[in-house]
């Protein structure tokens, strides 16, 4: 098996990974809505034994989809 290329590991930065409750204290919002979230689809997450772990950037492309002009 040849190793992975050089190349490949340099262009891709390392998604950084949030708990639930890191994830519900950014947000300012309870651990159950977070849940909530993972489990309707509208938060992207990744099951690691019993927990989730969402990345930083799709905390931030969620919130980012959120936002409407009130005016």
């Amino acid at each position: 098996m040849a190793p992975p290329s050089r190349e490949r590991t340099e262009s891709l930065p390392d998604p950084k990974f949030l708990t639930i409750a890191e994830v519900a204290s950014m947000m300012r919002v309870s651990k159950m809505t977070v849940y909530r979230l993972v489990h309707n689809g509208e938060l992207p997450a990744v099951r690691v034994g019993r927990s989730f772990r969402v990345t930083e950037d799709d905390v931030n492309e969620y919130l980012r989809r959120s936002f409407y002009d009130a005016g």
